[in-house]
């Protein structure tokens, strides 16, 4: 299988590069991204020189860049986004555009092309907040932030190019993810860094949000299986089951690390911020898939990455 990546400098994007080029010796990967502030060439390292690699540098709005890639590639793995929440609050402009219209520009291509696989990849953000119980891949969609209602708006999108067009998609929406090449931003390399610096880790509210966290590796075997053997217009919740407050991800960190708890740091909440995200994980698990990564392997893991 010949698959274009898009987003593949990015975190999880260039996770699932390697991934793909280590297990399947037969398929190449055409790797797309913008190289923006979240992408860089560095995290394909090791298969830059791959000749079964080939790194494009444009981006996914470029409709006749696009369309020339996908006339040569049997499949499309998107994950290219801008994906930071504490951002899409401060303006949601660059997120409309990429997660968007991005995606609109890629289903235009895959169906003028044609295509034999289109995965959208989404997150679980896209349901909003859940008390109790877990979401189903059934339940309606309440995204609660300007990031998560574009990645909610491109999965119907996605959606509709497939009852409309008969366009072969599968979504998949997956818990947080951490592991290496992360972007510093986020909380897990934000606060591995801090903590090691002997900075403060300024943690939201009182540090009670859950978050189901997830390993990078177990997401992209999920998702290369979600490409290979889901089934066309179905929806696939990607989770652990491994939910930790804010504060105990904070802890742990520390712990880790060999910090003080005096470094943590409680900041004025986050606008509209999500108290409990978690996901039913049926369907991707009657695929034969499961974590292999408890979050105490997969910190330790991290840990050792940015230390290192």
């Amino acid at each position: 299988m010949r698959i274009l990546v898009t987003g593949g400098a990015g975190f999880i994007g260039s996770n699932f590069v390697h991934h793909v080029l280590d297990t399947h010796e037969n398929d190449e990967i055409v790797t797309l991204d913008a190289l923006t502030y979240a992408g860089s060439k560095a995290n394909l390292e090791g298969v830059l020189d791959d000749p079964r690699h080939e790194f494009v540098e444009g981006d996914i709005r470029d409709q006749e860049l696009v369309t020339d890639l996908v006339a040569d590639v049997d499949a499309i793995v998107n994950f290219a986004a801008e994906s930071h929440v504490d951002r899409s609050i401060e303006g949601a402009k660059p997120f409309v555009s990429t997660n968007v219209q991005g995606t609109q520009t890629l289903l235009d291509a895959a169906n003028e092309v044609g295509i034999d696989r289109y995965l959208q990849i989404s997150t679980d953000e896209v349901y909003g907040q859940v008390l109790d119980g877990t979401f189903s891949e059934d339940d309606p969609l309440n995204p609660r932030n300007p990031y998560a209602a574009t990645k909610a708006g491109a999965d119907l999108l996605a959606n509709s190019f497939q009852t409309t067009h008969d366009l072969p998609v599968v979504i998949s929406r997956t818990s947080n993810n951490f592991g290496p090449r992360q972007h510093a931003e986020k909380l897990i390399p934000k606060f591995i860094q801090n903590a090691a610096a002997g900075e403060a880790l300024p943690v939201y509210g009182d540090g009670s949000n859950v978050r189901e966290w997830i390993y990078v590796e177990d997401n992209c075997r999920a998702l290369d299986l979600v490409l290979r053997e889901g089934s066309i217009g179905e929806v696939y919740n990607i989770g652990s089951h491994a939910e930790k407050t804010n504060l105990e991800v904070t802890e742990a960190i520390l712990d880790a690390v060999g910090a003080s708890d005096d470094l943590i740091e409680f900041v004025e909440d986050r606008a509209g911020h999500d108290q409990r995200y978690a996901l039913d994980t049926e369907k991707i698990e009657a695929l034969g898939w499961e974590p292999q990564y408890s979050f105490e392997e997969g910190l330790e893991r991290t840990v050792d990455y940015y230390l290192d």
